[in-house]
């Protein structure tokens, strides 16, 4: 058995809580504790003073589904695509977020764009505030080939149902994404964050994807292609949320948290448990407890 440990917040513990239940893992008390999660393969414990322990077999694949970013990454993925001139760099944005779509974004860059990203302050989305991300977006657009695949609640819950797994969903968003660039400009290499089964993007990818040479990584982000899609797709995440505020006159909070319990609950009494599948995704445990 491996073992990792982190810093984090109450917030930050209930949406790996969430992501936990509905993986199956079994719960029970520990002294000095939260809670505990147990599976086959890891178990994950929240102790009082806010560290996250997580003992298994492959500290990397429970990083990666419990949407858990080591501070260290192993290797900087900028060096992947070292030799490339031109690439593609794709993220995704709300796939542990109860309210709202999944959005899924590629970005290609050369050289020369890189360095301009570089002097924007390109990075990781998950470093940067909401309104720095708006007019970081607005810049990456001008200035490079791009492609934003929007998934919206009730067109999420479809395909969910079709491919009754969250990866194989993000394989198919990413593989679009890059579609869409190659569409536009051809280049022969692109770069993914990790989430799952590197032959899942493979697989969906079509005619002019099949032979492009792609890789995938753990924490890609570091990577600024990668950093730059993560950017475009917060920032239509989060558009996308106010825009259902504005719609439904109520809040949407982010993640999964007993708030958004509260405002899932809330909807229900004003709309219905129906209309709910416009606005959230319904594979979510969240969903049990608006039921309750």
């Amino acid at each position: 058995m491996n073992t990792f440990s982190i810093k984090i917040t109450s917030v930050q513990a209930e949406s790996i809580k969430e992501i936990l239940k509905n993986k199956g893992c079994t719960f029970d008390s520990v002294q000095y504790a939260m809670w505990r999660a147990k599976s086959n393969d890891f178990q994950v414990i929240f102790y009082n003073s806010g560290k996250l322990l997580i003992q298994g077999k492959n500290i990397d694949n429970i990083l990666i589904e419990l949407n858990i970013k080591s501070k260290e990454p192993k290797c900087e993925t900028s060096d992947l695509m070292k030799d490339c001139e031109i690439y593609i760099g794709t993220d995704e944005s709300g796939k542990g977020d109860f309210f709202g779509p999944l959005v899924i974004a590629g970005v290609q860059v050369n050289s020369e764009i890189k360095k301009f990203f570089e002097q924007l302050g390109i990075k990781d989305s998950k470093k940067l505030d909401d309104k720095k991300i708006k007019q970081l977006a607005s810049q990456i657009k001008n200035k490079s080939v791009y492609s934003v695949i929007v998934i919206n609640p009730l067109k999420y819950n479809e395909l969910y149902s079709k491919f009754n797994n969250l990866n194989k969903l993000l394989a198919w968003g990413h593989a679009r994404a890059i579609e869409n660039i190659l569409e536009k400009s051809p280049c022969e290499n692109a770069l993914a964050d990790k989430f799952g089964d590197e032959t899942l993007i493979k697989n969906a990818l079509m005619t002019k994807g099949k032979n492009i040479n792609l890789k995938q990584t753990v924490r890609a982000e570091a990577d600024i292609a990668v950093a730059a899609a993560s950017i475009l797709a917060r920032a239509e995440f989060v558009n996308r949320i106010e825009e259902m505020e504005e719609k439904f006159m109520l809040p949407f909070s982010k993640g999964v948290s007993s708030k958004v319990v509260e405002q899932a609950k809330n909807f229900v009494r004003e709309y219905s448990f129906n209309c709910l599948r416009e606005v959230a995704k319904m594979h979510f445990k969240t969903v049990n407890e608006v039921k309750k």
